[in-house]
This record gives C-alpha cells, sequence and structure tokens, in this order.
C-alpha cells in the first residue's frame, strides 16, 4: 500500500473570540461585568440592564437625553495658562490634549435648553475633559450661564460632575467656588428657581459650592458625592467607612439632597419640579436671534 499517502492538512488558526466580534458592537458593564450589546446599552441610555449601573456619559450625550432643544452659548471661553504651571507648555499642551481627545473647549457647555415646554438656562459639565475639573473658564461660564438666567428671569439647571477644582489654575480656580455661590445668590434674590442635578462623581470644589446650592437638588443612582473622596478620607483618619459612604443613596438618607433619581426619570422629574415653580403645565417659547438651536436628536 505504499501507494498510498496520508493527506497534509495546513491547520488554520482560530481567532480568539474577542476578535470574531466586531468592534463596537459589545460592552462590558463596569459594575456587573456582564456583555451587553451596546446597541441595547445605547437605548438604555447607558444604564446596564443587568445591574441598573449608571454608566458616565458625556454633555452632548447628557443634553440629547434631557432637552428638547439646546442653544449652546459662550462657545469663544478658552484656559490660558496664567501661572505658567510647571513650565510654558505644560498645561497650555494638556488643554490641547483634552479639546483633541474630546471634541470640547472646556469641561462645561452652557446655554439655553427646553425642557417640555420650559425655557431654562443651563450648563452640562463633562468629566472627559480634565475630570470636568473646575478651573476660570468652567466658573466664569457657569456663572454668565446664572446671569443669563437672571437677566431672562427663566430658571437655572446645572448638572454636575467634577473632581473639583483645577489644580493648574492654583487661586484663580478656587476662586470661581465664591463666584458662582454670588451669583446664584444673585438669583435666588430674583425669586428664580435653581435646580442641581448631581453625577457621578461631583466631589471638592464644585460640591462645596454651586452643585449644593440647589432649591431642589437631585441625584443619579450610586453617583459619588461629597468633598474628599472616601479612599482619601479613609487614608487621613485611618477608620472603616460604610460600604454605600457618600452614594447618592447615603447622603439623601443623611438629608443632604432631595431625591435620588434614575436617568429615565429625570427629564420628567425635572419638567414637573418647572411645572411647580412657574404653576403652569408647560410654556411653549421660541429662541430669539441669530444662534442655531440644536435638536436633541442632533446632538448624539
Amino acid at each position: 500500500m505504499a501507494w498510498f499517502k496520508k493527506p497534509q492538512y495546513t491547520k488554520l488558526a482560530q481567532p480568539k473570540l474577542k476578535d470574531r466580534i466586531p468592534q463596537g458592537l459589545m460592552i462590558k458593564c463596569e459594575s456587573c461585568l456582564e456583555k451587553l450589546l451596546q446597541e441595547d446599552y445605547e437605548k438604555n441610555l447607558w444604564v446596564c440592564p443587568k445591574c441598573d449601573h449608571h454608566g458616565r456619559i458625556n454633555s452632548a450625550q447628557r443634553i440629547a437625553i434631557t432637552f428638547d432643544a439646546f442653544e449652546e452659548d459662550n462657545t469663544n471661553l478658552r484656559s490660558t495658562d496664567p501661572l505658567k504651571f510647571f513650565d510654558t507648555k505644560s498645561y497650555a499642551d494638556q488643554l490641547k490634549k483634552y479639546m483633541d481627545k474630546s471634541g470640547l473647549t472646556e469641561a462645561v457647555i452652557t446655554g439655553v435648553g427646553e425642557i417640555s415646554g420650559f425655557r431654562v438656562a443651563a450648563s452640562v459639565m463633562d468629566f472627559n475633559f480634565i475630570g470636568a475639573s473646575m478651573g476660570s473658564v468652567v466658573g466664569e461660564k457657569i456663572t454668565r450661564c446664572i446671569e443669563r438666567g437672571i437677566a431672562e428671569k427663566i430658571p437655572v439647571i446645572i448638572i454636575s460632575c467634577s473632581g473639583g477644582a483645577r489644580m493648574q489654575e492654583g487661586i484663580l480656580s478656587l476662586m470661581q467656588m465664591a463666584k458662582t455661590s454670588a451669583a446664584l445668590g444673585r438669583l435666588g434674590e430674583a425669586g428664580l428657581p435653581y435646580i442641581s442635578v448631581l453625577t457621578h462623581p461631583t466631589t471638592a470644589g464644585v460640591m462645596a459650592s454651586y452643585a449644593s446650592l440647589g432649591d431642589v437638588i437631585l441625584a443619579e443612582p450610586e453617583a459619588m458625592v461629597g468633598f474628599a473622596g472616601p479612599r482619601v478620607i479613609k487614608e487621613t483618619i485611618r477608620e472603616i467607612l460604610p460600604k454605600d459612604f457618600q452614594t447618592a443613596e447615603f447622603v439623601r438618607d443623611k438629608g443632604f439632597i432631595d431625591r435620588v433619581v434614575h436617568r429615565k426619570d429625570l427629564k420628567q422629574d425635572l419638567a414637573n419640579l418647572l411645572s411647580f415653580f412657574s404653576g403652569q403645565t408647560s410654556a411653549k417659547y421660541s429662541y430669539g436671534g441669530d444662534a442655531a438651536v440644536i435638536d436633541a436628536k442632533d446632538v448624539v
């Protein structure tokens, strides 16, 4: 049987599972580690359908799911490096890096938005820009947002998330705490409501200023809310902290915030509050001026 030869086959390498899944099709929940379809995750407003963990979203996504329309303002403001932090290029290079990476010019977007017909002055922070840290421009934009609310006699909504004051700007950053708080004082004197929405995380200088001064304070589930983070506090006082320490639920139970609101219910809760404050069921309006109106579906 010499004429018979065993056929030779080339063994093909089997692709790894991750290589067989198209890029961007699946995502892993950072809390329960469940694998989710990206499309389903987005339809569920970036909330895990298995464990209800609220994933972090950017300012454009936040605007899209919160406002029916949004007109951005103060787009010409840019941070500089007045203190020459470390050297003349360090901070400036970092700013450029985050501008290119995030597509933003700063850690907050401000403007006028509409929720169920109610016109509001609004600020939406974005953690993707240097941890949504508060520098001079962030403080200035938020102050201008509050002042626009006063000038146009409309409520103010600030959706916060931040690691705190921007250390590269030193005392100039810390001054924004007083400036924004003073502006909110003038808003209160004008008899206009301010609704503060806390998302994960809202800490340090932002939490110690405008984020904590709302007439009504709402927070997303399990958001970290506090001045110093749990790790810093634990290392400082050398004590074991409660498991849920500084979560939105913990802070609510201590009486600091009013409600913990699921992301899918936030828009309706804001509409209900605006209706309560105004004494009206709705208040249709149209934007003035030459500025473009951004439709929610165009912002995602």
